[in-house]
């Protein structure tokens, strides 16, 4: 994980630019990494700006579960934990 703390009279954005593990590994490393970017997003205020960048290695296909979060806009036919990991992770960090 990198970020870069970009901040103005107005607002702080945090750009954050992340690469996932493969899914070859182990499925405990990717949960780990995925608490550790919740606690990184954790760490700052909720007014910062967070933007999110990288390669996050998540499919999600058109599932009526997905729809408030991806609508009907998946290209992928099926979904992996990835994905669901960052849908959940989406509504937690709101």
């Amino acid at each position: 994980m990198l970020y870069i703390l970009l901040t103005d009279y107005w607002c702080i954005i945090i750009t954050l630019n992340v690469r996932v593990t493969s899914e070859q590994e182990s499925n405990d490393s990717n949960y780990s990494f995925y608490e550790d970017l919740e606690q990184f997003f954790h760490n700052f205020p909720n007014y910062h700006i967070k933007i999110m960048l990288g390669d996050l290695k998540a499919k999600l296909r058109r599932e009526n579960i997905f729809n408030p979060t991806i609508r009907n806009e998946s290209i992928h036919q099926d979904s992996n934990d990835n994905g669901v990991i960052i849908v959940n992770f989406s509504k937690s960090s709101c």
